[in-house]
């Protein structure tokens, strides 16, 4: 069996998680950025990682999840500034299986993970965004090692409904 785990990620945060789960997978797999994965074949499981932007995919891993074959078996995971169980990352989630509607999603992981301070510190300005500035300058730790302990679960999880 075979495994690919591939990721976007900006700061870094979506990159440790990707590896947090090649780690636990415990047969042949390959890691790779998602915007050197030219060809999607010849794996059992692809897990698939990018940071939540807008309470969306990114544009760079949405175009690419658009190229996956029909019916390849993926899991999705993410990185985000909200609270784990946060209607933002969730939204994520559901745009992420909307690009997926010709695979099969076998299941989904989301972590915290450091949001520049930058962005926070923009949108602290804007009255709309102060809130959830205020919520993602409480991940600055993130992802932890209880985050990464919890992605390699995730991984053996997914690892398991392919073997089944």
């Amino acid at each position: 069996m075979k495994a690919l785990i591939t990721y976007y990620s900006d700061t870094g945060n979506t990159e440790k998680v990707a590896r947090a789960i090649a780690d636990a997978v415990d047969f042949d797999k390959d890691v790779r950025k998602i915007s050197d994965v030219a060809d999607w074949t010849g794996y059992d499981i692809v897990f698939i990682g990018f940071p939540v932007h807008a309470h969306s995919v990114p544009e760079k891993a949405a175009a690419q999840i658009a190229k996956i074959p029909q019916g390849r078996k993926v899991a999705f995971f993410s990185t985000h500034g909200s609270l784990r169980d946060g209607i933002l990352p969730k939204q994520a989630f559901e745009h992420a299986l909307g690009l997926a509607a010709k695979l099969t999603v076998l299941g989904h992981f989301g972590c915290r993970g450091k949001v520049a301070e930058v962005i926070i510190e923009a949108l602290k300005k804007n009255p709309q965004h102060s809130a959830w500035a205020e919520e993602a300058a409480g991940a600055m730790r993130h992802p932890d090692e209880n985050d990464l302990a919890d992605a390699g679960v995730f991984a053996v999880q997914m690892m398991a409904k392919v073997k089944a």
